[in-house]
Order: C-alpha cells, then sequence, then structure tokens
C-alpha cells in the first residue's frame, strides 16, 4: 500500500473573482504589519464560495470571534504581546466582515464597532499613547485617533495625518501605515469624514460631501491646538478615495505642510464610472434602477456580489437610484486652479497595475500642481502594482515614510 508524505493541507489559492481576489490580497498584504496572518486567511478560503459575499462574511466573522477570544484568554493570563497581536488581527478580521456586509443589515454595525473595540485593546496593551478623539463637524463628532509615539520627546513632534477612502478604516490604516509612521518617530492622527467606514458605523445617515476641506479645518483645528505639534510639521496622506480627499484638502488649507497621495484622484466621477466601463450618469432612464429595486434583480443579471456593492455605493452617497448616484459623483472633483493652490511638496504614488483612467489623474497631478512634485510607479515586481499596494506594503511605507524624512530633513 502505497503512502505519501505531504507538509500541509493549505494551498496557496486565491479568488476567480478579481474583486474578492483583490479583497484577499487586501487582507493578506495586513499580515506585514501584524493585521492578519497568511495561514489563517488562505485557510479560510476553503470556506468562502467564489463571488458570494455571504460565504466571506461568515468565514471572516467567525473568525475574528475566535481570535478575539483568543486574545482576551492570552490577556487574562497577562501575556500583553500575544493579546496585543490577537486583538489586532482580530480587528483586521471584522473589518473585513464589515467590507462585504450590507449598510441595512445590522450586522454590519456590529463588525465595525467590534473591530473599534478589538483595535482599542490592543493599543491598551502597547507603549504608545493614544487619544480617542471626536471631532466637531456641524451637530456631528467624527471618529479620530491621535497617537504618539513612545519613544519620542512629546515637544514640537512632526505629525502624519492620514485619511483613508471609501472602504478603509481607521484601525485598517493603522496597520497599513501608522506602525511605519510610529516606527520612524511621526506623531499620527487619523481621521474620518462623512459617508466613510468608521463615520457610517455611528452615522449611517452621513454621506460622503465634496467639500472635504470642512473636515480638514475641524482636524488641523484640533492637531494645532496641541502645544506638542510642530505647525511647521503637518503632513497628509490620503489613501484610495482619500487621494480625492487629501488633494481638496492641501488645495484649501496652507496649514497641511507636506502632501502623500496615493493615488490622486482629482476626477471621483470618471475614476468610478472606469469601474463599471460606461457613464452611468448618461444612462437611459429606462434603465435605471432603484435601491427597492435591487432586490428584485435576477442574479444572472446582477451577481450577489455586484449587488451588496452598489447597493452600499448608492446608500453612502445618499441617492436613491443609480444613475442619480453617478450625477452625484460629478460634484467630486478638484478643479485645475485647486490643483495649482497646492504649494507644498507632494508625493504622489499609483500601481501600475490600476486602469488607465487612474494612470491618467496620477500624471495630471503631477502636472499641474505649483509645489515641487515627487511620484512613484509600483510594479509588478515590486509585488505592489495593486490598488494602494496591499500587496507590499512595506516597501510602499518606505518610499513614502523615506520621502517625508528626506522632505524634512
Amino acid at each position: 500500500m502505497g503512502s505519501s508524505l505531504e507538509r500541509g493541507r493549505t494551498r496557496v489559492a486565491g479568488f476567480a473573482n478579481p474583486e474578492m481576489d483583490f479583497q484577499l490580497m487586501r487582507q493578506l498584504g495586513a499580515s506585514r504589519y501584524g493585521g492578519a496572518s497568511v495561514g489563517e486567511c488562505l485557510a479560510l478560503v476553503r470556506n468562502i464560495e467564489n463571488g458570494v459575499p455571504e460565504s466571506w462574511v461568515t468565514a471572516f466573522a467567525a473568525a475574528a470571534q475566535r481570535q478575539e477570544d483568543d486574545a482576551q484568554r492570552r490577556a487574562a493570563r497577562g501575556h500583553a504581546v500575544s493579546a496585543y497581536d490577537q486583538y489586532l488581527v482580530a480587528s483586521n478580521s471584522y473589518r473585513a466582515a464589515e467590507y462585504y456586509t450590507r449598510l441595512t443589515d445590522p450586522k454590519h454595525t456590529e463588525y465595525g464597532l467590534k473591530s473599534r473595540s478589538c483595535f482599542l485593546a490592543a493599543m491598551g496593551l502597547q507603549d504608545h499613547a493614544i487619544d480617542v478623539v471626536e471631532l466637531p463637524f456641524d451637530q456631528t463628532p467624527l471618529p479620530a485617533y491621535l497617537i504618539r509615539p513612545s519613544s519620542t520627546p512629546r515637544s514640537a513632534l512632526k505629525t502624519l495625518m492620514i485619511i483613508s477612502g471609501y472602504d478603509g478604516t481607521l484601525e485598517e490604516t493603522y496597520i497599513a501605515y501608522g506602525r511605519a509612521a510610529l516606527e520612524r518617530g511621526y506623531q499620527l492622527m487619523l481621521f474620518a469624514g462623512p459617508g466613510q467606514m468608521d463615520t457610517m458605523r455611528f452615522y449611517p445617515k452621513l454621506h460622503f460631501i465634496p467639500e472635504y476641506e470642512k473636515v480638514a479645518a475641524t482636524a488641523l483645528d484640533y492637531l494645532l491646538a496641541r502645544p506638542d505639534t510642530s505647525p511647521e510639521h503637518v503632513a497628509l496622506m490620503g489613501i484610495s478615495f482619500g487621494g480625492y480627499f487629501a488633494t481638496r484638502m492641501a488645495a484649501h488649507d496652507a496649514r497641511i505642510k507636506a502632501l502623500i497621495a496615493n493615488s490622486p484622484i482629482v476626477d471621483l466621477h470618471a475614476y468610478m464610472a472606469a469601474f463599471v466601463g460606461f457613464d452611468p450618469a448618461k444612462m437611459a432612464d429606462k434603465d435605471d434602477f432603484l435601491l427597492i429595486d435591487i432586490e428584485h434583480i435576477p442574479a444572472d443579471v446582477m451577481p450577489p456580489q455586484t449587488r451588496e456593492m452598489t447597493q452600499n455605493l448608492m446608500l453612502r452617497f445618499g441617492c436613491d437610484s443609480f444613475k442619480q448616484t453617478y450625477q452625484r459623483l460629478r460634484d467630486f472633483h478638484v478643479t485645475d486652479q485647486h490643483l495649482a493652490d497646492i504649494r507644498c511638496p507632494a508625493l504622489a504614488l499609483a500601481g501600475a497595475g490600476e486602469g488607465p483612467q487612474p494612470l491618467a489623474q496620477y500624471q495630471q497631478f503631477q502636472a499641474q500642481i505649483s509645489g515641487p512634485v515627487s511620484a512613484h510607479l509600483f510594479t509588478d515586481e515590486e509585488g505592489a502594482d495593486g490598488h494602494c499596494q496591499t500587496g507590499n506594503l512595506a516597501y510602499s511605507a518606505a518610499v513614502s515614510m523615506d520621502w517625508l524624512d528626506e522632505t524634512w530633513a
């Protein structure tokens, strides 16, 4: 009787569905800074049906609960380092479950708040000082974290502010770039505005607005009121949609002394239309559909993943129809004059695999801002050609943080 020797049952395999495969790469990439483990992610793939969000949510929510329970047991036994690691992984697993959960499902908020609570539990087990901040915005407090490096004197701190995009969270941003910034001695401010995931957890009817410079104003007011902040060393990084938010902010507020756009988005409507391959803002009214129609569209016309993503997009922009959503996106643009008003040093980042429209906007950003501009186009060989370099976060951090160090040398 023959026998064979195997070194394990886990196989390196992703998904045929491009979006779900990107989300898997996003999770795998987080392992560099402690947000996941490669083995656990690949093990979960066996229980996820290709292109079916419900199966993804079930798998990651169960993993997150297991990881959180393990963290709690280790913390109770006094193992602070192990508990920190497990809480951080659990936080990011809950975020992964949150991503594919419909906004109208109560579990969307549940997973988001669990991601937040696990993150705060982790932060309570390490040396960096963290303030949980509520930034005043009209009548709505916006969520933010201010984290100060333990190894740096608290006078005249250089600060990196980071705002994520459509579906990133404060906690994920800490994993992706925050830890890298703290390692280099930067004070870190993570903040979110209307329509973003962190805000939606508390205020699901607070939709995206084009004028994100209003968010910058309240964040900068808070930051610069602190005596330990150096006003001449305030940098802003925008990730994904945050590339648009941050560019708007830098165009309107000279208190931002350095800008990192990853990637630069100057026309959100054109950027989003490129994803669907046509301009829904121009579609015939007879082809348009409403939020209430989505549940009745057959799966062979609109697959489950497309259904969930389309509904969430419409809800977060506060529009009743698909066509109206893309018409609303026309308001989200950075004018030529806005770009010319950016006079601080700027860094443009993009992945070579992001497609023609993002790369065209990456070039436009470089050509039209007034201040000194640098750029880096990440390649396949670097394993960072995808959106926001999820496949090689450490290299992305090296490029962006080294640029900032040199800018302020």
